[in-house]
């Protein structure tokens, strides 16, 4: 995964707009974005700046300055966002932001938005496009895999196998996903079970398909440990092949889970290794 030097943009909303009762879509646009390095990836992430209440920076923003001249009470938090679409004509950033109510930090902002609202973020990052090289691809994650998903698909080649399997609260959460690849979509509703429950099940349960795989799974951190001792271990899709990583911990905020990450993902690669070939 790349990320692109920490320069902060400014943008500007242009509009909002609600694809499923837990979804904020927001299009942002402004001088600012031109050239924007986007369309390499299909997970292409930028990470949003949200200083704290009360508190504004002189512009341009500059995350150095900030930490070195402002008290750490004063630095803003970030959050991560996979870029939905972008549209280099006509100079619109697309990213999708799950909203439950007053829940989190970026979901009740992106509900309280307006067009004209200043919205800073870095990057963008990335590291994972469909390989059009494969012979099927697997697709698996939560709303919060869900953009770069639906991106992903967009970006299969014509006929190119594909199994998707999303989970999401309900029906109502489920929205169109077009592609021109040959995909098998199933949308499982969570209901009152853990995140990732459905999806483990589902892809313990699915008969793979002869060829090379190209795997891409994220979401909350738990279930993707279990998906990815069963990819790598039972199923023994090689590392190259796997695009894997927990978006998000359960009980954690996004600076708890990003601290804990690295000694997790030691753990699990620790883990793997003890029981591979």
């Amino acid at each position: 995964m790349t990320d692109r030097p920490k320069k902060v943009t400014s943008a500007r909303v242009l509009r909002t707009e609600r694809p499923s009762p837990h979804l904020v879509r927001v299009v942002l646009g402004g001088e600012e974005l031109a050239g924007l390095p986007v369309g390499e990836y299909t997970d292409h992430y930028v990470k949003l700046v949200f200083p704290p209440d009360g508190v504004t920076y002189p512009h341009p923003v500059d995350l150095a300055t900030i930490k070195r001249e402002y008290p750490a009470e004063q630095w803003p938090r970030l959050r991560a966002y996979t870029v939905r679409a972008w549209d280099p004509l006509a100079g619109e950033l697309t990213l999708d932001v799950v909203h439950h109510g007053d829940e989190g930090l970026a979901g009740p902002w992106a509900a309280r938005l307006r067009p004209g609202d200043e919205v800073l973020f870095t990057g963008p990052g990335g590291g994972y496009a469909p390989d059009p090289t494969a012979d099927w691809h697997l697709l698996v994650g939560d709303e919060s895999a869900l953009p770069a998903i639906g991106a992903a698909l967009e970006r299969l080649p014509v006929g190119a196998p594909a199994v998707v399997f999303v989970e999401v609260d309900g029906p109502a959460d489920e929205q169109p996903l077009p592609s021109p690849g040959a995909v098998e979509l199933t949308w499982l509703h969570r209901g009152d079970r853990p995140v990732g429950t459905a999806l483990v099940e589902a892809v313990r349960a699915l008969e793979f398909r002869p060829g090379r795989v190209h795997a891409f799974v994220h979401g909350e951190a738990t279930f993707v440990k279990d998906l990815r001792r069963l990819l790598r271990v039972d199923r023994a899709v090689p590392r190259a092949d796997l695009s894997i990583s927990g978006y998000w911990r359960r009980g954690m905020d996004d600076e708890g889970w990003r601290s804990t990450k690295p000694d997790w993902n030691r753990q699990v690669e620790a883990e793997e290794a003890a029981v591979l070939p």
